[in-house]
């Protein structure tokens, strides 16, 4: 049998912050994918790429939140292949971070410098190359 502390309304206290994180997300996907950012004036123009025509590494996120929504992983991984990882590796932790509190045990992340520097030159790498001539097929 479970410790007293895993049941009834003491876990139902533990898990109200993931539920409600569950929530915001799903209301923004559930937003996102009913307003089509392919529609102009629905959403505001990334401020990098009207002034600079620098595509940053968020451009066509929300494209690729909108075909995410819809079941078309190919159109979402063309608008933005990092943020389609990023939609499944914060599923797995949020499924992580549940399992975790209904234990009793505290989420930790342990990242390091090397892994967010590690990160920042991906991002940095994307960016890059996909404003350059021959990186058309990373553009929204």
């Amino acid at each position: 049998m479970p410790p007293r502390a895993t049941r009834g309304p003491a876990l139902l206290g533990r898990l109200a912050v993931p539920a409600g994180v569950l929530a915001a997300v799903a209301g923004a996907f559930a937003y996102v994918g009913s307003v089509d950012p392919n529609e102009p004036g629905h959403y505001p123009v990334c401020p990098l790429l009207r002034f600079t025509g620098v595509l940053c590494p968020g451009c066509g996120g929300l494209r690729s939140a909108h075909a995410f929504v819809h079941g078309d992983l190919p159109a979402a991984l063309q608008a933005n292949a990092p943020a389609v990882l990023a939609y499944l590796g914060l599923a797995v932790l949020w499924t992580v971070w549940v399992v975790r509190t209904a234990r009793g045990r505290p989420l930790r992340i342990d990242l390091g410098p090397v892994h967010l520097w590690a990160a920042g030159a991906l991002m940095l790498a994307f960016t890059v190359v996909r404003n350059l001539p021959f990186g058309g097929w990373l553009r929204p």
